[in-house]
């Protein structure tokens, strides 16, 4: 595990220790998003390059060194990360750069790059034994937890609005999430997921909201 010297509040710059907050910075509230920074030179005593180099997870996990979980934690087991670069001669040429790369996050378990702060949320949530989690979401970002809870059969509760397509609220029904309509806006949707998630002891996952999205 990556040692996390602090959360910062960036809107503040107060700063807070790991245990101390678990979401947003409780004096600017959702404006304030708080970053996790890693005590670098405590993970640079620790880390060794070569074993890092040299191992076969090809998936996210493979940098667990530098990740805040835990080196013994259990993580979900879908294949996440490590997908393709493609260089792209052609865009390069038209935007007349000299090299172009493109990352097709694409190719990740649910389709999309949301893959990675869900693989990172559901591991945390696992990490300290909570059981249900939660997000607002009209798209990937609900996919993906919902795709990545399924495979460690833990209880996802999506907040949807009611006018999401309904072939993103029946992908969320086959890997068997709760799905819940809100009659409302997506941003009604978020405040009461993240509401309920404070009331019934869920872990959110809602973009802006939790600190280690971002991390995945």
């Amino acid at each position: 595990m990556a040692p996390i010297k602090e959360l910062r509040c960036p809107v503040c710059g107060r700063s807070y220790s790991p245990l101390e907050v678990q979401y947003t910075c409780p004096v600017c509230g959702s404006v304030g998003t708080l970053e996790v920074l890693y005590d670098y030179e405590a993970l640079k005593s620790q880390l060794d390059r070569d074993a890092l180099h040299n191992q076969n997870e090809q998936s996210m996990w493979r940098y667990k060194a530098l990740l805040p979980i835990e080196a013994d934690s259990k993580v979900p087991p879908l294949r996440v990360g490590m997908t393709p670069f493609y260089d792209t001669k052609r865009v390069s040429q038209t935007l007349g750069l000299k090299q172009v790369w493109l990352k097709d996050d694409g190719q990740n378990p649910t389709g999309s790059l949301k893959d990675r702060a869900s693989a990172m949320v559901v591991a945390r949530a696992m990490e300290q034994g909570i059981k249900t989690v939660s997000t607002a979401s009209t798209g990937n970002a609900a996919a993906a937890l919902s795709g990545v809870g399924a495979s460690v059969g833990m209880n996802i509760i999506i907040f949807v609005p009611a006018s999401a397509p309904e072939a993103k609220i029946a992908q969320l029904l086959v890997y068997g999430a709760t799905v819940l309509l809100v009659e409302d806006t997506y941003d009604v949707a978020f405040d009461l997921c993240a509401e309920m998630c404070q009331q019934e002891g869920w872990y959110c996952r809602n973009t802006g909201m939790n600190p280690y999205t971002v991390e995945g």
